[in-house]
């Protein structure tokens, strides 16, 4: 069957070839309809029913700039396209491969110090007084840093102020005359498979011009609390970090920082801090020198199907609280451990990661208002939000007692004794009842629980002694629960399992 190109393809064909031969600066795309290619057109036609960039690339490339330092050794300046420290990830999760295959150590000397090394990166100026944006890891522990611009000047750089938490960092560069600079522009609008044009400091060839769409948003790979990038095909690889990522209208709605790789290159998968999280951060550091956020004082986990299922709620959403900050702003209003809570100032919570970034974007000494479901029953807290401290606090104490066995859940149980920390290597602060064997094939081992976790509640309740788990899981049971929850610590962290109650 042959395909016939209609009067309205021709024209807007024609339409398109006359502001390529204009010089317009806005990008236009040219409609999907316009893939279609009639049976022996040429290469010039065929050439017209493909996107092209140049316009935006020569707009926005002069303020793009290529950053170069001087110091201590790390993943950032020797090539790695980000540096952010190995997480601690739970057992099974699918991003150890990828952290495990793309995190190397920095080269060390002979005599084991860190030698001098020279690294480089990307930026892009945001203003015509030199402000310049860039990550973080870019110029961490730098000496000197140096930026080059397009035409080819070379600027010394001061750092203004930096946030490692989102890996961002903002420089200061002096020229005599004003500086070309493009525009942040809204990360919220953009979509999937959008066009996007990434603009950096490649394999130290600065000014390359990279293109692709938008493949995901929303992404965590465990690199911080705050994580939300837009995932992207845009090839980015050592030396992009920093860079500005655009949308077709020369604005940037990015900052490329990060990619998966076996071997350092691109493959077709990229990470980009979106750009309203990042504006946010800058203005602060231009004003401040650094960022304040907002502290709630709590560990939190998401909410499972399990977890849900076993706390009786309707569905898997809200924040789990796993564990209270003494002392801190949760702690004082009444906020405990096993609350879920499902919202914050009447806003729901249906992504557990969205509760860390509101509170975070929320100014210490303000009042908060959150809905928790404890046992139950739904209970409005008043949270009078505080100031994000530098250290971790310690957490609540609790009493412990005696020993005790649970068929049901196919372990044994024994009281935190002197000997029982020094065997299982358990904190003295550290409170509960000790898992002290499980029966293999149990429904605790089916959880994942291990000799040697803690348990410090069942439900939404404390446990201090054996007996009372068992009672708890008895209750459970008879209320003909499919699950139970408990609260288990092992190496310092908390977490919930929901673990399945065996039928009689």
């Amino acid at each position: 069957m042959k395909i016939k190109q209609s009067r309205t393809i021709r024209k807007t064909i024609v339409a398109a070839a006359m502001a390529s031969v204009l010089g317009g600066t806005q990008l236009s795309v040219i409609s999907p309809a316009l893939a279609i290619v009639a049976p022996g057109a040429s290469h010039e036609t065929a050439a017209l029913q493909r996107p092209s960039f140049a316009s935006l690339i020569k707009q926005v490339r002069p303020a793009v700039v290529s950053i170069t330092t001087t110091g201590k050794a790390n993943a950032a300046n020797t090539g790695q396209p980000f540096q952010f420290s190995m997480p601690n990830l739970p057992e099974g999760s699918p991003f150890n491969e990828f952290f495990e295959r793309f995190f190397e150590n920095a080269p060390q000397s002979k005599h084991g110090s860190q030698p001098k090394v020279k690294g480089a990166g990307s930026g892009f100026i945001i203003s015509a007084d030199g402000y310049v944006v860039t990550n973080h890891h870019v110029i961490d522990s730098a000496d000197t840093i140096e930026i080059t611009t397009d035409n080819g000047k070379q600027y010394k750089a001061s750092v203004v102020g930096v946030d490692e938490k989102t890996d961002l960092a903002l420089l200061k560069l002096d020229a005599d005359t004003p500086l070309p600079f493009v525009e942040m522009g809204d990360s919220d609008i953009a979509e999937v498979g959008d066009w996007v044009i990434a603009v950096g400091n490649q394999f130290g060839l600065g000014g390359t011009a990279t293109a692709g769409i938008i493949s995901a948003r929303g992404r965590d790979i465990q690199s911080g609390p705050f994580d939300d990038f837009l995932q992207i095909d845009a090839p980015i690889n050592r030396g992009n970090s920093g860079g500005p990522l655009f949308d077709g209208t020369g604005k940037v709605i990015g900052i490329n920082t990060a990619i998966y790789s076996p071997s350092g290159g691109n493959v077709g998968i990229g990470f980009a801090i979106p750009s309203n999280m990042a504006s946010e951060i800058i203005t602060e550091l231009r004003s401040n020198g650094q960022v304040s956020r907002g502290w709630l004082g709590v560990q939190i986990q998401p909410v499972t199907e399990e977890i849900a299922e076993s706390l009786g709620l309707d569905k898997a959403s809200g924040v789990l609280v796993a564990s209270v900050v003494e002392d801190g702003p949760a702690s004082r209003a009444g906020i405990r451990a096993g609350d879920v809570i499902i919202s914050m100032d009447s806003k729901p919570l249906d992504e557990f990661k969205a509760l860390p970034r509101r509170v975070a974007k929320t100014h210490s000494g303000s009042e908060s208002v959150f809905q928790v479901q404890r046992e139950g029953k739904l209970e409005e807290i008043k949270v009078v939000i505080g100031a994000m401290p530098d250290e971790k606090p310690r957490l609540a104490k609790a009493p412990v007692d005696a020993a005790s066995d649970d068929a049901a859940l196919g372990i044994q149980l024994a009281s935190l004794t002197p000997e029982n920390r020094q065997r299982y290597s358990i904190a003295k602060d550290s409170t509960g009842v000790l898992v002290a064997d499980v029966r293999t094939g149990s429904p605790a081992s089916k959880a994942g629980i291990r000799p040697g976790y803690v348990i410090s509640m069942v439900g939404q309740r404390n446990v201090a002694t054996p007996d009372e788990v068992v009672e708890s899981v008895k209750q459970a049971s008879a209320r003909k629960s499919a699950a139970v929850l408990l609260r288990v610590e092992y190496k310092g962290e908390k977490r919930f399992l929901a673990v399945k109650l065996a039928k009689a």
